[in-house]
């Protein structure tokens, strides 16, 4: 497997530390060991001009939000970011460098939104959670210096797959109106049987067990699988969805279902770019610190974004 030399040295690390899949864990093992292994990777997290902690209500109660805002006069366009753990791992921290770089160089106000994690809070209480926070961040971006008008859904893995249930949620209640959605090698299909799935099966990575384990702990039944807002590429239509960058990865059980459901958006009708990176594993946008597609990918991110989200009175 060619892997490029910086996921190639992670590798080797893992091998010679005889690193357990987090599946092979207990639940808090494998939440302590995901957070431990993000911020190692992620590098030094940068300074953002303020950030603030939040609570918005959710359909079941509090849920957490945090707020990045950058330097610079606003109102600044807003970013909605979820974060990753095949919604069993995750919290505002596993996100937290992720936000402050995405934050500087798109120049948004960018919230970051808690949910509630699975097996605990099954689905469908993840996507209800984040719709709540989309909700929250478009109706309070003004107290922060957003500007609710400009506005974009973004994750990776899990949060990926989120933020495409968002942006169904968003589109058939008539809003928060979204700009863009940027989806960073994200679950679209629990049924999903493609190559990349087929392939990647090294324990060492992130691999096909890990992706049925992280559904198992998902999903109540086999069944719920299929609602739209657990695999968005099964959604019935996806006609009038927010233009999309999906980010992939060479060697990615996810890979081919991500472009797969880019290729369903544009056969719908809808903006979908896909860049895939050559060379790296699932999770390497969260290893800026260490690979460095991760910290090319978080700027492509940002000028897409930037793009996006571009004050039309600005534009020459």
């Amino acid at each position: 497997m060619p892997l490029e030399p910086h996921t190639q040295a992670l590798y080797d690390r893992r091998a010679a530390q005889d690193v357990r899949p987090l599946y092979a864990m207990t639940l808090a093992e494998a939440r302590a060991a995901d957070l431990a292994a993000i911020q190692a990777e992620a590098g030094d997290p940068e300074p953002v001009e303020r950030i603030v902690d939040a609570s918005l209500a959710g359909p079941a109660g509090p849920l957490p939000a945090r707020v990045y805002r950058p330097a610079g006069e606003g109102p600044l366009p807003v970013l909605v970011y979820l974060y990753g753990g095949g919604w069993t791992l995750g919290s505002l921290e596993t996100s937290d460098a992720i936000c402050r770089s995405l934050a500087n160089a798109a120049g948004c106000l960018t919230v970051a939104v808690g949910y509630r994690l699975a097996p605990e809070h099954p689905f469908p209480a993840a996507p209800r959670d984040c719709f709540a926070g989309l909700r929250w961040a478009a109706e309070h971006a003004p107290r922060f210096g957003g500007d609710p008008g400009r506005l974009a859904v973004a994750g990776d893995s899990a949060g990926g797959n989120l933020a495409a249930a968002v942006a169904l949620l968003a589109r058939d209640a008539g809003g928060p109106d979204l700009r863009a959605q940027v989806l960073v090698y994200p679950n679209t299909d629990h049924r999903a049987d493609t190559p990349s799935r087929r392939e990647i099966t090294d324990p060492l990575l992130f691999n096909d067990k890990s992706v049925r384990w992280y559904w198992d702990n998902y999903l109540p039944t086999a069944e719920d699988g299929d609602h739209p807002l657990a695999s968005p590429l099964r959604a019935a239509d996806h006609a009038g969805l927010p233009p999309a960058l999906v980010i992939t990865a060479e060697y990615d059980p996810l890979r081919d279902e991500g472009e797969q459901y880019a290729a369903r958006l544009r056969e719908c009708g809808v903006s979908a770019e896909v860049v895939r990176y050559p060379g790296v594993t699932h999770g390497f946008f969260a290893m800026a610190g260490t690979v460095p597609a991760g910290r090319h990918a978080l700027e492509r991110v940002a000028a897409y974004l930037r793009t996006a989200l571009a004050d039309p009175a600005t534009k020459d």
